[in-house]
């Protein structure tokens, strides 16, 4: 009872300053600056948040009243917010426009006033996986640790906010043991959690007794929308895929060629947002580059897979992971790794995925089939099909040598009795300068393989 009497009265004094700072200047309308999160809340609804306040701080607004109507998202973004909110100077109001679940009830409880829509809910805040089923109890721990500081800190019940994450807390007359607790708006009013009911924005000023005052929304421009929709986490999966599968056709054909563009552009697509929002840094752009190169190395110039191919893929990894988080060197600097972990989680799937993809496409598209452990040509073109050879002196290089003039990866160029032709390797790749036999002739291509 006195928490609730304590939260009354802080919001009555918000209000009572408010119209004080109002009275005083009559001539001058209150500025309320609005932000809207309306999205999943992720990287993109925490950079909106943060240049939000950074412009209601330059236009020295008055009040920032936030329009939320989310299911919740990830976690590290919601900290990120609760964090932003509760350390601004000025009032922070928000208005639930139907939906505060999650980590949107996270946000809600870090603002000084809360106002709700009629038939509003606010509450849920359970962890959950990507398969919609609750995470191990050192993830609900954090979660329930946030709730009930954020709800101290604003002056509201931190046992309430608790309940919102752990089924296992029971407050008589409020929730049972066994049930993650939500409120509806008269709910959030009775027990402290919501100021009032409003139907929009404009009600919501009123309610707090001003007349006199100028709105000012948050206007997104074009290349803020395209920074938010690269750094969602579903596209950075995307780009990374492109990266990894770019490289790896690239290195199946000689010579620059469209995979390699594909690659090179997803990755500035995919570094450029980060640079831009301070998250990617130079070393961490340099120990990817440093990475590509050793790999290249190892596939091109060093037989075998040793030590530079290992230290390329542990370079390439650890550049696309940290590039994701707000870190100081190896460090976090609020010593919270899990948004670490799930980035290098993200990274190691999306390249996994990127193989598995890769691997597929090539046996479509260059017409190769599984055998053992290595990669043979499938396709077979028999003359009862129709097909014919057009020059017979192909056929009649079968079972003769030459020297790889190329790199086949699988294709490149050989040379018998100083003739350049076209050839596939049927097993593996074959470096430049070694020794090959022709096997078979099919699509107007020799077919060799080391000797």
């Amino acid at each position: 009872m006195n928490k609730i009497l304590v939260s009354l009265l802080l919001i009555f004094l918000t209000g009572f300053f408010t119209n004080i700072q109002a009275q005083n200047n009559p001539d001058k309308p209150v500025k309320i600056y609005v932000l809207k999160i309306f999205d999943e809340i992720g990287p993109s609804s925490w950079r909106t948040t943060k240049n939000g306040l950074k412009e209601a701080r330059e236009l020295n607004a008055d009040i920032v009243l936030v329009h939320l109507n989310t299911y919740g998202g990830l976690v590290d973004a919601a900290d990120s917010i609760r964090t932003a909110l509760l350390n601004f100077p000025k009032p922070v109001w928000v208005f639930i426009d139907n939906n505060a679940a999650s980590a949107g009830a996270l946000i809600s409880i870090a603002c000084d006033s809360i106002y709700m829509r009629k038939g509003a809910n606010i509450g849920a805040a359970t962890v959950v996986t990507e398969k919609q089923e609750a995470a191990p109890d050192k993830y609900q721990s954090y979660m329930r640790s946030m709730m009930r500081s954020t709800a101290q800190a604003q002056g509201r019940d931190p046992q309430i906010a608790e309940a919102m994450v752990d089924p296992d807390v029971y407050i008589e007359g409020i929730v049972d043991s066994g049930k993650v607790l939500t409120f509806t708006t008269e709910e959030a009013i009775l027990h402290g959690y919501c100021d009032g009911r409003a139907e929009s924005i404009e009600e919501v000023i009123a309610a707090n007794g001003i007349d006199n005052y100028e709105i000012i929304q948050q206007e997104l421009t074009w290349l803020d929308r395209l920074i938010n929709f690269l750094i969602n986490p579903m596209v950075s999966g995307i780009l990374i895929m492109l990266i990894i599968g770019g490289i790896y056709f690239e290195m199946q054909s000689p010579g620059i060629g469209f995979a390699l563009l594909v690659a090179i552009l997803a990755a500035l697509l995919y570094f450029a947002p980060l640079y831009l929002e301070g998250l990617a840094q130079n070393w961490e752009i340099i120990l990817f580059i440093i990475g590509i190169g050793l790999l290249a190395v190892e596939i091109f110039v060093i037989p075998g897979f040793g030590v530079a191919g290992v230290s390329g893929i542990v370079l390439i990894i650890s550049g696309l992971t940290l590039s994701l988080v707000n870190n100081s060197g190896l460090a976090m600097p609020d010593g919270n790794y899990l948004p670490l972990a799930k980035s290098f989680a993200m990274v190691t799937i999306s390249i996994l995925l990127s193989f598995i993809a890769s691997f597929y496409l090539t046996t479509k598209l260059v017409k190769v089939k599984v055998s053992g452990s290595t990669l043979a040509l499938s396709d077979e073109m028999k003359s009862l099909d129709g097909y014919s050879a057009s020059e017979s002196s192909y056929k009649e290089l079968i079972g003769k040598t030459g020297v790889a003039s190329t790199i086949l990866r699988p294709a490149g160029k050989i040379q018998i009795d100083n003739d350049l032709y076209d050839a596939t390797a049927q097993i593996g790749y074959i470096e430049q300068g070694e020794k090959v036999k022709v096997v078979a002739y099919e699509n107007m291509q020799l077919i060799v393989r080391k000797v």
